[in-house]
């Protein structure tokens, strides 16, 4: 690798499409506000934002697209291994401290009545594991989670397998193959949602492969729609596609949610992120989408481990509607504060020394 190779321009981060990051945030909200919300109603039909899983979806989809913005261009003269050590620099910090916090509210949770079911060498391992992004979906007081002392890190684990896909394959696609690649990937999602009922699969060990479906049609509807500059514009500003966005998310169940569902999926992600990389900013607004994109991978990677204990507490204590209001809205506040807190006393620093680093290496 020569130094004209990683020169700073390679390795510069690009300008961002601001709206796509404070969407990036709102998502990020719904899921944590879902996760809240399903340890109360084990029946989503009952849960007001009960679709708030496809989030993912929508992370999935602007993944696609700002990778291919950020990478298509230059990952021919980087080179692949310095492509995936750009993306390692940008998740691992945090995969690795979810991992942490998870292990440690496991081991000294105030709210749970029960004896640790694992013995030391389970518990290692299990960490290791979630560290290390290799799935071990055996502890069944997390459900049989891919990763047990951070659940949404299987959303991560595919993402990886997306990349490392992009570099190698997708990337070197011209649009029409890309495009027929990505109308297969359909397919796929069509039956896992007709089959279920929902798309909410990949988390566990029995719907594993459910969430290799989810990433490939979505990252590639993502990448295409950058690739095929399929950007719309218009007058919505970010109040108005974060109030689309949210529509997703908070849509009723229905006995056609699994045609509704794969709507979303299929059309809506896709035309969202259009939209939002092709709608005007106002100034008002700024500030408040670079904040909102920038919370938004600290407070996914980070907020599980709180609704371990929120859950243990739910079914100790039993609070009433009002409490359970309080604590969930306090809960939502909370965990922006401490994603926020993360981002600056720990990612931020450790990119930072992570990439000087690397500079210094080249």
């Amino acid at each position: 690798m020569t130094e004209k190779t990683l020169s700073p321009d390679i390795l510069k981060t690009k300008q961002h499409f601001e709206i796509l990051d404070g969407l990036r945030g709102v998502a990020a909200l719904a899921v944590v506000t879902f996760h809240f919300m399903e340890m109360v109603y084990s029946d989503y039909s009952k849960n007001f934002i009960g679709h708030g899983f496809l989030a993912v979806d929508f992370f999935f989809c602007l993944s696609g697209f700002v990778i291919g913005y950020a990478y298509n261009d230059r990952i021919g003269k980087m080179g692949v291994f310095e492509f995936f050590k750009s993306r390692i620099i940008r998740l691992h910090p945090l995969v690795i401290l979810g991992s942490i916090l998870g292990l440690i509210t496991y081991l000294f949770d105030p709210f749970n009545t029960h004896a640790i079911q694992q013995s030391a060498g389970k518990i290692i391992l299990y960490f290791l594991t979630s560290v290390l992004l290799i799935p071990y979906p055996t502890m069944p007081e997390r459900y049989f989670n891919l990763f047990s002392f951070n659940a949404p890190a299987w959303s991560l684990f595919w993402e990886y397998v997306a990349n490392i896909f992009y570099a190698f394959i997708l990337c070197k696609l011209n649009k029409r193959l890309l495009l027929v690649l990505t109308l297969i990937a359909a397919v796929p999602i069509c039956l896992v949602c007709y089959r279920a009922g929902n798309l909410m699969g990949g988390w566990g060990g029995e719907n594993f492969w459910d969430g290799c479906v989810r990433i490939c049609f979505s990252f590639m509807a993502g990448l295409l729609v950058y690739r095929s500059n399929w950007i719309i514009k218009s007058r919505l500003g970010f109040i108005g596609i974060a109030i689309l966005l949210a529509f997703a998310f908070l849509m009723p169940y229905s006995k056609w949610n699994w045609l509704t569902e794969t709507f979303v999926v299929l059309f809506y992600f896709p035309l969202l992120v259009a939209l939002g990389a092709g709608a005007t900013l106002t100034s008002a607004f700024k500030r408040l989408c670079v904040f909102s994109g920038k919370i938004s991978y600290p407070l996914y990677m980070t907020h599980y481990a709180f609704i371990w204990m929120f859950s243990n507490y739910y079914n100790s204590h039993k609070p009433n509607t009002c409490q359970l209001a309080l604590i969930i809205i306090s809960g939502l506040i909370a965990m922006v504060g401490f994603a926020y807190l993360v981002m600056v006393v720990y990612d931020i620093p450790v990119r930072r020394y992570l990439s000087n680093k690397r500079k210094q290496l080249s």
